[in-house]
């Protein structure tokens, strides 16, 4: 009786695993999609890979020779391109940023946005240069309507040195989730941070939400890099669901919605509900702090500095 062989992907299966693991941490922690792509890419390629691995030379040799894919990771990379895009793209022959910069006109606004920015947008924003960027946008808020509540959250929130962008939580208290909508609220705060030529570019301008690029005032002939922000109106009656939620990171988000269920609630980004004995979720609890999630609960509260796991 033959022995049967190995699968050939336990040949690399170290590689492949630790090459996961990373994938998983650089969109749960990082939410840095482009390094999750890659890596689940080079772990797909190896595991095929007929023979074992004995350096990272051969490594890194074997991944490149997948042109195409690492092209698409490449364009993806971009604000406002996709899978999708990049792919159609690459089958055009359109792989580097010379090439998107010769093929401008097969770009959409957002696309264009993120080509003209792309150096800039690739660099973290650190620590010090956010706290200015803080302070701008909620002395503007303040200036339009004292009643407006304001949050930078991500990892920023958390107390990290530096941030992939600026993610801004806004709700008023004339606008609750029974209300109609209420765009204006969140235009205004726009139109007050374009004034003061803050927010440079619009990516996107929804009722409730909005995508574009800001850049703090220059001081003493230093210029900054342009960033990317998102600002999203909440009403008022999910904006602490919200906050803890856009807070993260990731895996504390996981670890409370699974003592919520364990407690008999279910948690999400918008609401916490009691569940019933049949499973069938209540009315929503009412909510006037992050606290308040944790009391109804009975989680330990956490600041979120201490939310990083």
């Amino acid at each position: 009786m033959s022995k049967r062989k190995a699968p050939q992907e336990s040949l690399n299966e170290g590689i492949t695993d630790f090459l996961v693991e990373l994938a998983n941490y650089e969109r749960n922690v990082n939410r840095a999609i482009h390094k999750y792509n890659a890596y689940r890419k080079a772990a797909s390629v190896i595991s095929k890979y007929p023979t074992k691995i004995k350096s990272g030379a051969e490594a890194k040799k074997l991944i490149r020779q997948d042109d195409t894919s690492s092209s698409i990771n490449f364009l993806t990379r971009v604000t406002g391109i996709g899978p999708a895009a990049a792919r159609k793209l690459v089958e055009e022959g359109i792989k580097t940023l010379d090439d998107l910069r010769n093929n401008e006109h097969k770009l959409n606004h957002h696309q264009r946005i993120g080509l003209k920015y792309f150096e800039d947008f690739e660099m973290r924003i650190p620590r010090e240069e956010m706290l200015k960027m803080q302070e701008i946008v909620l002395e503007k808020v303040e200036n339009v309507d004292s009643e407006y509540i304001a949050t930078v959250c991500g990892s920023f929130r958390r107390g990290a040195e530096s941030s992939g962008d600026m993610d801004i939580l806004l709700t008023h208290p004339d606008f609750n989730s029974d209300s109609p909508k209420q765009p204006h609220l969140l235009h205004q705060i726009v139109q007050a941070l374009e004034e003061c030529k803050f927010i440079t570019d619009t990516l996107v301008k929804g009722d409730t939400k909005f995508m574009g690029v800001c850049q703090l005032p220059s001081e003493g002939g230093k210029q900054f890099p342009f960033r990317r922000i998102d600002i999203r109106l909440i009403p008022k009656d999910q904006y602490y669901c919200g906050v803890l939620y856009f807070t993260g990171s990731d895996i504390f988000n996981k670890n409370m919605r699974t003592h919520a269920l364990e407690k008999g609630f279910t948690l999400n980004e918008y609401t916490l509900r009691p569940l019933g004995i049949t499973g069938i979720a209540g009315e929503p609890l009412p909510i006037d702090s992050e606290k308040d999630i944790f009391d109804y609960i009975q989680y330990k509260y956490r600041e979120p500095k201490e939310r990083s796991e």
